[in-house]
């Protein structure tokens, strides 16, 4: 089974490879294909973004559920195949409505996470399951890594060849997957589609239920939507406040990714077994606070990226959040809290884009009451003030 286990890896990874090829080139494409300011650009930027998220978040549970009836293969390889097209539609698009269809299309083709997993249970023993989920999370995260680098390092060449470039990983992948991949959903297990099951609405209708984690629930909210603050701004920020060239911002966005994943992988559990949950989310959030303030204060683009392993430390408060609000749920619910902590992140990552991008397009505008490039910054900041004040409230029973 190593081939297949390959394969799935490689999926994931290129699922994530293909959002961050694409955020250091999409200023200059937007405002190629539509003209208009880089305010105007931020905007369509914030657009395009909260489509892809939306279609990931609605259509997640359809591609899981199509996978039940239909099989894991055909769903797998038939979303590479399309997502290799839809590449090719963006390398060639010269119209910002094109631009806006790729995204669509890109969102659904991504939404292929929950399938990818349900493919390495199925031909997991138990005790390997929780192993190999691990490295399906490990290939996403390098997937973020590679992706702004590479796409910086495209960008030189243009604002097509990344596009191409992620094609070509996606039409490849398809054809190693149509040589490896074996179907494992067998008649036995086969289970008719069902609309009902495929709500994206259903976890969040289960929050109710989950006693005790509403202070908590919004916390997680309120950290996800900041967070979203990088990838929705960073290249409209990094091109109007320091004039960083593309490939200077998908640098910047590797070493971000790079320095999380250190901190995510190796300092998270020391830093929990000295401060205990709870006061490594209140530490993540002072780190978070900090750290955003200077960014939208600095002038210097060598200081902001000396920031980034300041900025990073914020990413120690997911984990140890999660595990405040697994506690405090039975054993049997704890599949149930993790598709709400999903939901929560994706409305999140729905709603965020839009609101950062509009935030910069206010202050950077020549119109602008005040020219402050790092406002979404500010409000990023602002809202972990608030999930630490959301935290005490949450934590202050039992804690």
């Amino acid at each position: 089974m190593r081939l297949p286990v390959i394969f799935i890896l490689l999926t994931v990874m290129i699922d994530a490879i293909g959002i961050g090829l694409i955020i250091p080139v999409m200023p200059d494409l937007i405002q190629e294909v539509g003209g208009g300011t880089l305010a105007q650009a931020a905007i369509w930027g914030g657009i395009l973004s909260t489509t892809f998220a939306v279609m990931q978040f609605l259509f997640g549970p359809v591609v899981g559920g199509l996978s039940d009836r239909f099989g894991r293969r055909p769903i797998l390889l038939v979303a590479l195949v399309v997502m290799a097209l839809d590449y090719v539609l963006m390398a060639l698009a010269g119209a910002i409505w094109l631009l806006l269809v790729g995204r669509v299309i890109g969102g659904i083709t991504a939404a292929t996470h929950s399938t990818a997993s349900a493919y390495i249970a199925d031909i997991s023993a138990p005790h390997e399951r929780a192993a190999r989920f691990g490295l399906v999370g490990a290939a996403f995260g390098a997937g973020f890594v590679l992706g702004p680098l590479l796409g910086g390092v495209l960008a030189g060449f243009g604002t097509r060849p990344p596009f191409w470039v992620a094609a070509a990983l996606a039409a490849g992948n398809a054809l190693f997957g149509w040589i490896v991949l074996k179907e494992t959903v067998t008649d036995a297990k086969r289970r008719a589609f069902d609309w009902r099951r495929a709500n994206p609405l259903g976890a969040l209708r289960a929050l109710g239920r989950l006693p005790g984690l509403t202070p908590l629930l919004l916390v997680y909210f309120i950290y996800h939507v900041g967070f979203a603050v990088y990838p929705a701004v960073w290249s409209y920020f990094g091109k109007e406040r320091f004039d960083w060239a593309p490939a200077t911002i998908g640098l910047s966005l590797g070493l971000f990714g790079l320095t999380m994943a250190l901190i995510q992988g190796g300092l998270i559990r020391p830093i929990l077994k000295a401060l205990g949950e709870r006061g490594t989310v209140i530490t993540g959030h002072l780190f978070s606070i900090t750290s955003l303030i200077l960014i939208a204060m600095v002038t210097s683009g060598t200081w902001v990226l000396l920031l980034t392993p300041l900025a990073a430390m914020g990413g120690i408060i997911p984990p140890a959040l999660q595990g405040i609000m697994s506690a405090r749920v039975a054993d049997d619910a704890q599949g149930e809290l993790q598709g709400a902590l999903t939901s929560v992140s994706a409305l999140a990552m729905i709603l965020s884009p839009l609101v950062m991008t509009y935030i910069f397009a206010r202050f950077t505008d020549a119109a602008a009451p005040v020219y402050l490039p790092g406002a979404p910054f500010l409000l990023a900041a602002s809202l972990s003030t608030l999930g630490i004040a959301a935290l005490l409230i949450g934590t202050r029973r039992g804690s």
